[in-house]
């Protein structure tokens, strides 16, 4: 049913079934839909977080599946992301919610009417894009968001409800690709990524946001800049049994810089440095 793509860091590179993030798609906006239907939480000024919510993961997936579909160039996928801010823009001004910032050391910075139509996209675009761009390892690309979703819901409050079966989907999933079996795909990749960025907004937790995606956002920049200054991309090799690189482009490549470490040993530690930021973010604010 679902087409298949080789896990090149595997011996003999064997073919995985690839794009099974269309299962957390429908499966969620299904359970969303029927929050929305039993007014679970509460809709505010006739505005529902479900619904809102419902939609950012659909966009999420469309967008993942154009770029399976199409390999969108990275100009196109840094903003296609800001169609789905829409929707939140308009739950933010509905509901009143905070339009200020909290962040350790620096304190509350207040942006008034610019948060909805400066900041919302622009958190909306960064954690999608830079979740999106730290995967290709087996369970990478799952466990990581998943510990941030955990992270987000325990300080939500009533709106932990919107993530319930989403966070249990998406951790078959997880279960699934770290044991090499599935691949979720940008499909996957970019709705999850539009689930944290559109549940922060709407739970209102940005700032246990940004402090928990910080080793996204350093993998992008190192990606990025690296690329913009010396147009080099970032690439990490496979000797049959472990990864290595001669370079530090990127969060991997930095890791296993002339330090070979199995695909699971990487794995595990950038997964401990998403779950220390988030347990940063969730007891420092």
């Amino acid at each position: 049913m679902f087409p298949k793509v080789p896990d090149y860091h595997k011996p003999n590179k064997p073919l995985i079934p690839n794009g099974l993030g269309v299962i957390y798609v429908l499966v969620s906006t299904t359970y969303l839909f029927a929050l929305y239907h039993f007014n679970q939480p509460p809709a505010s000024n006739n505005i529902s977080s479900a619904l809102t919510l419902a939609v950012c993961v659909l966009f999420g997936g469309f967008m993942g599946l154009l770029d399976d579909w199409m390999d969108l160039r990275w100009r196109y996928k840094a903003f296609l992301p800001l169609v789905a801010s829409v929707p939140l823009i308009t739950l933010a001004k509905n509901l009143g919610l905070r339009t200020s910032i909290t962040l350790p050391l620096l304190g509350s910075i207040q942006f008034g009417d610019y948060y909805y139509f400066l900041v919302i996209p622009l958190i909306v675009t960064v954690t999608t894009n830079t979740i999106n761009q730290l995967g290709g390892l087996n369970g990478l690309e799952t466990i990581c968001p998943a510990i941030v979703l955990v992270g987000l819901m325990s300080i939500s409050g009533e709106n932990a409800i919107l993530l319930y079966v989403p966070l249990i989907v998406w951790l078959i999933l997880a279960f699934l690709n770290f044991r090499g079996k599935i691949f979720v795909g940008n499909s996957g990749s970019f709705a999850v990524g539009m689930t944290i960025a559109a549940f922060a907004i709407i739970s209102d937790v940005k700032s246990a946001l940004i402090i928990s995606i910080l080793p996204y956002i350093f993998n992008s920049s190192l990606i990025l800049l690296t690329f913009f200054l010396f147009r080099k991309k970032a690439n990490v090799y496979f000797d049959g049994k472990k990864l290595s690189s001669d370079h530090r482009r990127s969060l991997i490549t930095l890791i296993t810089y002339y330090r070979p470490m199995t695909e699971r040993q990487t794995v595990l530690i950038i997964s401990l440095l998403v779950a220390f930021s988030t347990l940063v973010a969730v007891f420092a604010l």
